[in-house]
This record gives C-alpha cells, sequence and structure tokens, in this order.
C-alpha cells in the first residue's frame, strides 16, 4: 500500500527588507524617474522640473525627514546633448540616513532653485554657476563666488583649456593687478621616442651599455 504523502506547503515570501520598503517609498515621489543603491546610499534620478516638489517631500516627510542639503554640485558628460549632472546630497539627522538625488540639463535650460527649501542652496548653486556654468532659474544672487569679477568661462568644464584664456600677474610699473592672454613658455612637444623605463628599445647613445650587460651575463 502507498504511503500517503502530505502536500508541499509553499514557504511564505520573505518580508521586505527596511532598504527595499525606502526605495519603494521614494520611487512614488513626484518626479522620480529611477532609484538605484550604490555605495550603500540610495541614488534616485529625477524629472528637472520636479526637482523642488521632490525636494520638499523628501524634507518635510516624516519617513525620509531629510533636514539638511550637505552639498550640490556638478558633474560634466559632453559628448551628452544634457551634458551636465546636478547632484544633491541629502542628510536626515533624525533618521541617520542620507540619499543623492540626480537631474540633467543643458548649457542654457535652466534648473529650478532650491534656495526657498534649503536657503544655504544658494552658496551651492552659485558654485555650480561659477564653476560649471549650470543656471538656476529663481536664484536671486547668481553671480560668481569662486573666481573673479572678470574671469571668462567656467573651469570645470571637461573643455576649458587647462592654461585658461587669461593670465593674472601685477604690473610694478601700472601699480596694479592686470589680465593679459595666456602665453606659454614652450609649446607642446610630441616625442617620438618610447620611454626608457619601459624597457621597450634602446635610445641612441645607450647601445653600449647593453653590450656590456650582455656580455656580463653571458660570463655570468
Amino acid at each position: 500500500m502507498a504511503e500517503d504523502t502530505a502536500p508541499e506547503v509553499a514557504a511564505p515570501p520573505p518580508e521586505p527588507t527596511a532598504a527595499e520598503l525606502f526605495t519603494a517609498a521614494v520611487a512614488l515621489l513626484p518626479g522620480v524617474t529611477g532609484t538605484a543603491w550604490q555605495h550603500g546610499e540610495l541614488t534616485v534620478h529625477a524629472a528637472r522640473d520636479s526637482v523642488v516638489e521632490l525636494m520638499i517631500a523628501l524634507r518635510d516627510s516624516p519617513q525620509f525627514a531629510f533636514e539638511q542639503m550637505m552639498d550640490l554640485c556638478g558633474v560634466d558628460w559632453p559628448e551628452r546633448g544634457d551634458r551636465f549632472d546636478v547632484v544633491y546630497n541629502l542628510l536626515s539627522v533624525s533618521l541617520n540616513q542620507r540619499i543623492r538625488v540626480i537631474i540633467t540639463t543643458d548649457e542654457v535650460t535652466p534648473v529650478p532653485s532650491i534656495h526657498t527649501v534649503w536657503p544655504a542652496a544658494t552658496w551651492w548653486e552659485r558654485e555650480a554657476w561659477d564653476l560649471f556654468g549650470i543656471v538656476f532659474s529663481g536664484q536671486p544672487d547668481l553671480r560668481r563666488i569662486l573666481t573673479d569679477y572678470g574671469f571668462e568661462g567656467h573651469p570645470l568644464r571637461k573643455d576649458f583649456p587647462l592654461t585658461g584664456y587669461v593670465e593674472v600677474r601685477y604690473d610694478e610699473d601700472r601699480k596694479s593687478v592686470v589680465y593679459e592672454p595666456v602665453k606659454l613658455t614652450q609649446d607642446f612637444r610630441s616625442f617620438d621616442f618610447l620611454s626608457p623605463w619601459e624597457a621597450l628599445t634602446t635610445l641612441p647613445g645607450d647601445e653600449k651599455v647593453f653590450t656590456e650587460r650582455a656580455a656580463e651575463r653571458a660570463r655570468g
């Protein structure tokens, strides 16, 4: 007689982790287009025009409580149409958690300012404008903050020349600081031989050294 076998009972699905619940809640916020965990922090990609509404939700909702914006910075990707990432790093002191929000823009399309959400954003938005040329609409104090008043260009753009456009020096005759076009003391030169430290070739004049070393190895 065949033995009776009890039907298999399916195991209950595992309970979602705190990180999974947090990610799911953030994904429902206005303007969020994608989420990913990187280096132990949640990175959120969002629509540019919804950034103010998103930041208010992250600040005011008790389940997020991001009271502080730690910094705002730009990242330049010249090969893209929207060449700039605008990155916001937020901190919740009460819940001990962080989040990174990223939006994109180009050289002319303004990003809504969030200085009304976190007043400290004015400093960071001025820096992003100064160094990258990212425009922030609604920012009442959008002016340079690290470079000089007469500085040309935005020095953290990937296509900005390493030498800059002008150089600054003190002119003893004029008794003042003057700006002049950059004058390189030596033009760039491309050397057509390989480095001897790479041990790939014998440079002119080194033939005797290599001959003597070969002879020593033969005698040894």
